[in-house]
């Protein structure tokens, strides 16, 4: 049977799937700082795609600064594609962190308790493993196999992390308590996703332990309308 939050956390299980809704979640140019909001729409950098912008100018004006960590993060994902010889894999993953960007951010949030523990983002990382769904639709090319707290240094690449360091600097500085990392993985091929995050008393999402039920179903259904309840942008994601 479905589950029914008398106050949910997310959209009720019964809610109608938006697949044709695509939910881009709350972003911040990392050139500028602006948030996103309807009137503006981020592009995504076509390289990493993680980092988003507000504008042509400020890709043009940042690349510089974010050349080096970008052009890694490529090379590693086409030598991962040697290595898994499966192409549609790196694109569908890439894919499945920008539909599922609010899923992610409340699943990191919960698992690693960062209302009751905030200290816990600069200490543990979350890994979500997938595998691979053939025949599926273009929104059910995963599944979830597993979930596991990891230490942050389980991240090794130094480029890598200091990108999440540049980030988690900045979040601290306007009052954040950091940057959430959680990895999602499949074949081989990973893709981080940084989520800098407001303080607890500033985000009100409760605290879950249901949060891999919630997060299996999301995925099993391809459903991209998950919507937890904040009063804050941060949070979300920060790309």
């Amino acid at each position: 049977m479905p589950a029914y939050y008398p106050h949910p956390a997310a959209a009720n299980y019964s809610s109608p799937p938006a697949h044709n809704q695509k939910q881009r979640g709350y972003r911040i140019c990392d050139q500028c700082g602006q948030e996103e909001s309807p009137a503006v729409r981020f592009r995504l950098c076509g390289g990493c795609m993680v980092t988003q912008y507000c504008s042509q100018e400020c890709q043009k004006i940042h690349w510089p600064h974010h050349k080096p960590i970008c052009q890694h993060t490529t090379a590693q994902v086409s030598s991962a594609i040697n290595y898994s010889n499966d192409e549609n894999i790196a694109k569908n993953l890439r894919k499945f962190c920008s539909q599922h960007t609010s899923l992610l951010s409340w699943v990191g949030f919960q698992a690693l308790q960062l209302r009751r523990l905030p200290s816990n983002i600069r200490q543990h990382a979350l890994v979500i493993d997938l595998a691979p769904r053939s025949g599926a639709d273009s929104h059910r090319r995963f599944s979830v196999v597993s979930t596991r707290k990891v230490k942050r240094n389980y991240i090794g690449d130094p480029l890598v992390l200091a990108d999440i360091q540049r980030r988690d600097d900045r979040c601290r500085h306007s009052g954040g308590i950091g940057c959430l990392v959680v990895l999602v993985q499949c074949d081989g091929i990973s893709q981080v996703m940084p989520i800098e995050v407001d303080p607890p008393s500033k985000i009100s999402w409760d605290t879950r332990d249901d949060w891999p039920s919630v997060l299996d179903h999301y995925v099993e259904s391809g459903r991209s309308d998950f919507q937890p309840i904040t009063t804050t942008a941060r949070g979300i994601y920060y790309g």
